[in-house]
């Protein structure tokens, strides 16, 4: 089996996603700002829980009906967007987001934002399977050179999203919420003027609605998916109830902005330069495999120096350079993965590792206040993470696609044809 790397030249992969069409920059301007959504309520979910007399569990799930709604909207995106197009469909996400996070910001209760964030999480379904599949296409220098822009993206939008959250919560919680939507309608601005509109004639090539699923009887597809469902439970463990651990008690909203702003430029650039470096020397799922055990180790450390300040701190941004890594070589293997529309692709795998973002936050907050130990909600986290590595590990045969290149799928096709003859 050929183990062929995934990037030929690092650098010049790099420095190729400086060189893209205003298109893609419209459009991954518009990803930074929705993924700021993901880490925005973070350094205020102490700020809600008090002023809306809630309690650790209850303020967890407005990460969860944003992810669980976005995990399940992402089975239809691709249907949506091959009937109405990929510009109409960003342009829906879009204003689904802008309505939604106002209403959070307008909302008198913990239990109406729950739900409007629901509401965010559809437009942000709609937004970001749709997005990935625009970049990639329409992009400059390759898919890898593409991907590693959606994760820049990706990584400032995180990144940003806790210092705004801080900034705008250390003037009142609903600040965050104002600032989205002020942010996704100028980005909705750009994408309507920049977005070219579909010649008009242009035959698309429809999505089943049942496509993403059957997608997933795809093994290697389903191989990632499964092992980044166990892998987002670590991910929205250490992003979503670290700020409740002991170590962080008594910081302002502000403080654990300026906390997850380093973790999120920590991904940030793991996302665009390591990555690419490690890609280029060993195969994709060897990375996944080396890296995913060190996130876990990241995560017990968590546990074990839980109410330790300058611990969990170092720990919360160790964990952002591990993050940044897997990001981009999961969502890279995933585009590789198949011989399926990427749209479907990305639909399928996002549905599978939404449902494991979406059920850590409130999970880790139960767990917590079941034992109450917070650092066996980080032990909790970490063992998820081990699972995952023990998926790669397992389907190694399943993921010899996403590791040798085209080289490797030219072998698969050779070895289908004669299996045929025979």
């Amino acid at each position: 089996m050929s183990t062929a790397p995934a990037h030929g030249n690092a650098t010049g992969e790099t420095a190729s996603i400086l060189k893209q069409p205003r298109t893609v920059w419209a459009i991954a301007f518009a990803c930074v700002i929705a993924f700021m959504g993901i880490g925005l309520v973070d350094p205020i979910l102490k700020g809600i829980a008090t002023e809306l007399h809630a309690t650790a569990t209850e303020t967890e799930l407005l990460f969860t009906s944003y992810l669980a709604i976005t995990g399940l909207m992402m089975l239809v995106t691709s249907f949506i967007s091959s009937r109405i197009g990929a510009r109409l469909t960003l342009l829906i996400g879009l204003a689904f987001i802008v309505l939604f996070a106002l209403l959070a910001a307008l909302s008198p209760s913990v239990e109406a934002i729950i739900g409007f964030r629901a509401g965010w999480g559809f437009g942000n379904a709609l937004f970001i399977s749709t997005a990935l599949a625009t970049i990639v296409g329409a992009a400059s220098g390759g898919t890898s050179a593409a991907i590693i822009l959606y994760e820049a993206a990706l990584g400032l939008g995180i990144a940003v999203g806790p210092l705004v959250g801080g900034l705008l919560g250390s003037i009142a919680w609903q600040g965050p919420f104002f600032g989205v939507s002020v942010l996704m309608a100028i980005a909705f601005v750009a994408i309507l003027v920049l977005l070219p509109r579909e010649a008009q004639g242009v035959v698309r090539e429809k999505t089943r609605f049942t496509a993403p699923l059957r997608a997933l009887g795809n093994r290697t597809l389903l191989v990632l998916a499964l092992a980044a469902l166990f892998y987002n439970v670590g991910f929205f463990t250490l992003l979503a109830f670290s700020p409740f651990a002991p170590g962080l008690n008594g910081f302002t909203a502000l403080d654990l902005g300026f906390v997850f702003f380093g973790w999120g430029v920590a991904v940030a650039v793991t996302s665009v330069w390591v990555a690419p470096i490690l890609t280029a020397r060993m195969p994709r799922s060897t990375v996944l495999a080396v890296v995913l055990p060190l996130l876990a180790i990241d995560l017990g450390l968590v546990g074990l120096l839980v109410a330790s300040t300058v611990g969990i701190i170092v720990c919360i941004i160790v964990g952002g350079l591990f993050l940044g890594v897997l990001n981009t070589v999961l969502t890279e293997a995933v585009m590789n993965a198949t011989d399926l529309p990427r749209s479907v692709a990305s639909s399928a795998y996002s549905f599978v590792r939404f449902i494991g973002g979406a059920a850590a936050p409130p999970l880790a907050a139960a767990i917590a206040a079941w034992t109450g130990d917070p650092a066996i909600s980080f032990y909790v986290g970490g063992a998820s993470v081990l699972v995952a590595t023990v998926l790669i590990v397992a389907g190694r045969h399943q993921l010899r696609r996403i590791d040798g290149g085209e080289e490797t799928v030219r072998e698969e096709a050779e070895d289908i044809g004669v299996a045929d003859a025979a």
